[in-house]
């Protein structure tokens, strides 16, 4: 990509100043700038040369300068500001472009609109559906507990900018209680999930794949029937756990999922997998 470059250098108390068309070019060190053209020194080019100077730059890059109708008055001259860089900071630097594309990808497929119908408007403060946003965008660009979202994932990100959710209105307590809403529904996500991968992706469900995994507590979990001891995947025997199996299409899309207890082997959970499928899609 070529390009118009303002150089300025103090020699003997005297100020000069000089441009110079310069294009971007790929070496095995990284990449370099190499001067094409040099275009002379003080007093500079005026507004009018710069233009014409810039357009040829865009001719170099591929660029096609935009070309106005002859009888057109000729344009206004540009305004010009010159930025000493040396005084420029950043601030406040957060990640951008992850995030974003998590965003596109959850208004794809329609899921901002799922959950807002499903989940409604009550007094909360945060509306629940955007908590599910983000419950997804986390899992998606930096996989981590609920805590970490809370303590250090969305601070580091332009969510609040881009969900209208300040950093203080995240918390622990929020998110966990998100999910619980979300849990309610399940068996919808999955029917929204399956409609949207047919018309999106051409995805057919003759064809799903299953496979079982397990995840652990630390702690005694006596509230839940199904946090047991069992074989552990993640070898901490000295933990409950569940197992969690889950189907998927060929493509790798996610269609459902089941909790089973803990001490469950992968081959029990299969019958009632099949008969979840058969009831789910045919």
């Amino acid at each position: 990509m070529a390009f118009l470059k303002r150089s300025v250098r103090n020699k003997g108390g005297e100020r000069y100043e000089s441009w110079a068309v310069v294009e971007s070019v790929r070496t095995a060190r990284g990449p370099r700038q190499r001067t094409v053209a040099t275009l002379g020194k003080a007093p500079g080019l005026d507004a009018q040369e710069r233009v014409g100077w810039e357009n040829i730059a865009g001719e170099l890059s591929g660029r096609r300068a935009a070309q106005g109708d002859l009888f057109d008055a000729r344009p206004d001259p540009p305004q010009w500001a010159h930025i000493d860089l040396r005084t420029v900071r950043v601030e406040r630097l957060r990640r951008f472009g992850d995030v974003y594309a998590a965003l596109a990808v959850w208004s794809r497929l329609r899921l901002d609109k799922f959950f807002a119908d499903a989940l409604g408007r009550g007094r909360e403060q945060v509306p629940w559906a955007v908590m599910a946003c983000l419950h997804a965008v986390a899992r998606l660009c930096e996989p981590s507990s609920d805590l970490a979202i809370a303590e250090s994932f969305f601070a580091r990100t332009a969510l609040d900018d881009l969900l209208g959710v300040a950093p203080e209105q995240v918390n622990d307590d929020r998110l966990y209680r998100a999910l619980d809403e979300m849990a309610g529904c399940r068996e919808a996500l999955f029917a929204h999930l399956r409609g949207v991968y047919g018309e999106l992706f051409g995805s057919h469900f003759d064809v799903l794949l299953y496979d079982a995994t397990s995840t652990f507590f630390e702690g005694a979990m006596k509230e839940s029937d199904m946090a047991r001891r069992g074989y552990s995947r993640d070898s901490r025997p000295d933990c409950v756990q569940v197992m969690i199996g889950l189907v998927v299409t060929p493509d790798g899309l996610p269609s459902a999922y089941e909790v089973f207890e803990g001490n469950r082997g992968d081959s029990t959970t299969l019958d009632e997998m099949i008969a979840l499928i058969e009831r789910k899609y045919g």
